[in-house]
């Protein structure tokens, strides 16, 4: 037997390990974290030095046992979970368990850490390995315990002011809270109308634009024009002074230097991802983890990037002197700077002793193992891989010009500018992506050979009208950093903030932008009025870096804990006695009742927010709110259609599963149909051949797919349907189902057949758009 045991957290890891390590090693996975504290209260003991209890988690229970079983027959146990907070914890609980059960009694116990799933990496470990940081597992329990007395004791004060079921996240909380508050400013914000000039010019032939700067001798700011008439009068002004022709008047040529991006850390990972690939933060880390883990490359097994969750934007000399040696081959020794490049954090409390994310080896070109990656892996390798390389590139060199041209006289003065790229450096490997459509360096723009004081045709002027925007709502990418520049969270958290806030509904994700929900706004409310100290993003960000002080070993955990503890329940215990429920639910406006005269007030029900008589239940007058929050009585008519049964006109309602369309004439009338109509997959139903698989939405909002022959045919799908037979079984269709370790398949829904294939294509291409369907 194996004289040596090894534990990991990811089963994926466990061949490629053993495989390097021999038969003198036997490697087990604990399938992530094995103990948590008990869920119910008394978990944390504050009144006792904040004592935990825990318990195994019982899906994990099985790994458990079999790694003591192992243990009894082995003389050392090295712990080898992943290099972070989370992956110390693990490695101390198995530890603690085993210690438990008697089974470390004259064992070795070592703690090894390697940033690669690599035979160098990993046997350099084995050789020098380290013990379990106290620290680290402190400031994990500090987390943990803080998370856990957060939301036994603020949820159910949740669930007794607003509505049972809800519940709210140290962490969490504040992500919310931007959501909202940039809900708000785009709600508050007031559109201004502004007006420009742009001279259509061309010079040796060459058409290109210039923009009014100056007129009448003034320099023009965004609201110097604001209405058509002032607008119409300068065009007609400028075309008399021009006569046609427009003087150059000042030119100027200058370069400027650009340099490449630092390689990726988890956020820039998660950001980039999200602009380049649409992958959403979830889905990033789902990738990375299978690129970390190791991919079978036929016959070798090895990870192909570095670990995925890091803030360090270091990277290994080793790793460095391989990259420049690569670019001098591909690229040319010119693209090469004289010192390597080195990069600083932005992170105060980044962990140094890791390194940023980069393939494990840059010789292992994307190219050459697209073949064994899926689709979604090989697009985030490749973008790991770019970015790695052009980050030890030299500079971009950049030619820009920019023209002064006067109308007439130098009181009225056009600018056009434009830039080439004079040598590409980096860029022609990667450039970094930008939010909200800002246009980057490398959108070439030329402008035509021109001469100071040479005349150039005027085509035309054209006086553009526009509309000031609000600011834009966030997607993935921008909130992750704005929570990283907020300090709030750390690199392994930002996935799980986003994926809370959207289960507990909190906010909605549409056109890859957050929409808070009602429910979402009147939390937010609540918190922001009540417990204003605990979702300000100071103090978050403040308690992140006191728990990083934990970790290094700078501060204790306890009184942390108690500084946190004691003005917190205290804070509760005055809320639940002194915040009425109305308060929290209700929002009275300035209208009254049209059945008994009492106020009306815009309040919460299970559907969201409506306006509802204060004089509740002796009155029962109700009206739903707009979409944009209005309080109109005027329910949303569906154009162009009226009732088949009445023909009254029909109306957008809401009810206890989302919107539906109804008759105006009801109770009179209850004719309904949804707002959504099912979208038709192309696929026809291999069970009744008669109707074609339809894409729903349950009444719960979870996406199926049905034949429309339904009741007479009942056959219903959870996984997207492809158009193709198995060629195993001959079943007409296949469906397409993702999974975390093989990734997108397409796989036959008879359970007899285990037929499975690989997708390469999007899964989200399937089946063609999935823009709703209005009725």
């Amino acid at each position: 037997m194996s004289k040596n045991l090894v534990i990991v957290e990811s089963p994926a890891k466990c061949k490629t390990i053993e495989k390097y390590l021999g038969k003198d090693y036997q490697v087990l996975a604990s399938y992530g974290h094995v103990r948590d504290l008990v869920p119910k209260e008394g978990a944390v003991d504050p009144n006792n030095n904040f004592a935990m209890k825990y318990q195994v988690i019982e899906r994990n229970l099985r790994h458990l046992q079999e790694i003591g079983k192992a243990m009894k027959k082995a003389d050392t146990l090295y712990l080898a979970t992943d290099p972070d907070r989370e992956g110390e914890a693990i490695s101390w609980h198995v530890f603690e368990h085993l210690k438990e059960k008697k089974l470390l009694k004259d064992k070795e116990v070592k703690r090894v850490v390697f940033h690669e799933i690599t035979k160098k990496a990993v046997t350099e470990a084995i050789e020098h390995p380290t013990e379990l940081s106290t620290t680290m597992v402190n400031a994990q329990q500090a987390r943990r315990a803080l998370d856990y007395l957060v939301g036994f004791n603020l949820s159910p004060l949740l669930w007794k002011k607003i509505r049972r079921g809800l519940s709210a996240g140290r962490v969490q909380s504040p992500a919310l809270r931007m959501i909202v508050e940039r809900e708000q400013e785009i709600e508050a914000f007031k559109s201004r109308e502004y007006w420009t000039h742009t001279a259509d010019v061309r010079a040796e032939g060459q058409p290109f634009k210039a923009k009014l700067t100056h007129f009448d001798g003034v320099k023009l700011d965004q609201f110097s024009i604001t209405d058509e008439a002032r607008a119409t009068a300068v065009k007609q002004t400028l075309l008399d002074a021009a006569d046609g022709k427009l003087i150059v008047a000042k030119l100027e040529k200058k370069q400027r230097r650009r340099n490449p991006a630092a390689p990726f850390i988890t956020s820039t990972l998660q950001q980039e991802a999200a602009r380049k690939l649409g992958f959403t933060t979830k889905r990033t880390m789902m990738v990375a983890q299978q690129l970390y883990e190791g991919i079978d490359l036929g016959g070798e097994t090895a990870g192909l990037i570095t670990y995925m969750r890091t803030d360090s934007v270091n990277l290994a000399e080793e790793a460095i002197s391989e990259i420049r040696e690569l670019i001098a081959e591909k690229y040319g020794a010119e693209n090469v700077p004289k010192d390597p490049r080195s990069f600083k954090t932005k992170s105060k409390n980044a962990q140094e002793a890791h390194e940023a994310i980069r393939p494990t080896s840059a010789r292992r070109l994307p190219e050459q193992v697209k073949n064994r990656l899926s689709a979604e892996q090989f697009k985030l390798y490749d973008l790991i891989w770019k970015r790695t390389v052009a980050c030890q590139m030299i500079h971009a060199t950049l030619n820009l010009v920019a023209v002064d041209l006067n109308c007439g006289s130098d009181k009225n003065v056009f600018r056009a500018t434009g830039s080439t790229i004079a040598k590409p450096g980096f860029m022609a490997v990667y450039l970094e992506g930008l939010d909200d459509n800002k246009e980057s360096d490398d959108k070439e723009s030329f402008l035509p050979p021109m001469e100071e004081g040479r005349p150039v045709d005027l085509n035309d002027i054209v006086a553009a009208q526009h509309f000031t925007e609000p600011p834009p709502r966030y997607s993935e990418a921008s909130l992750v950093k704005a929570l990283e520049e907020h300090g709030i969270g750390r690199p392994s958290t930002y996935a799980t903030i986003i994926s809370t806030l959207q289960n507990r509904e909190y906010v909605i994700l549409e056109s890859k932008r957050f929409y808070p929900t009602d429910v979402g706004r009147i939390v937010n409310k609540f918190l922001t009025e009540h417990f204003t100290k605990y979702v300000d993003y100071s103090f978050t960000a403040n308690l992140e870096d006191d728990l990083d002080a934990v970790a290094r070993g700078e501060k204790d955990w306890i009184p942390l804990m108690n500084d946190f503890w004691q003005p917190f329940i205290k804070l509760i215990t005055e809320k639940e006695q002194s915040v009425q429920r109305k308060d929290v639910t209700q929002e009275q406006i300035d209208e009254k009742c049209p059945e008994c005269g009492s106020p009306l007030s815009i309040r919460l029900g299970r559907n969201g927010r409506f306006i509802g008589c204060t004089n509740y239940p002796e009155c029962s007058y109700t009206r739903n709110l707009n979409d944009d929050g209005s309080q109109s009585a005027e329910p949303e008519v569906v154009e162009g259609r009226t009732c088949p049964k009445c023909d009254s006109a029909l109306v957008i309602k809401t009810g206890r599963y989302g919107k539906f369309i109804g008759c105006s004439n009801y109770p009179n009338c209850k004719h309904i149909e949804p707002l959504e109509k099912p979208l038709d997959t192309g696929v026809e139903c291999p069970q009744c051949h008669k109707g074609a698989i339809l894409k729903r939405k349950s009444r719960y909002g979870k996406i199926f797919y049905s034949c429309s022959e339904y009741p007479k045919c009942n056959y219903a799908l959870w996984n997207p349907p492809v158009k193709e037979s198995c060629p195993e079984c001959d079943w007409p269709i296949l469906t397409l189902k993702t999974t975390k370790r093989r990734g997108p398949e397409k796989v036959c829904p008879q359970k007899e057949c285990k037929y499975a294939t690989p997708y390469e294509g999007d899964p989200e291409d399937v089946n063609g758009p999935k823009e709703k369907q209005s009725a």
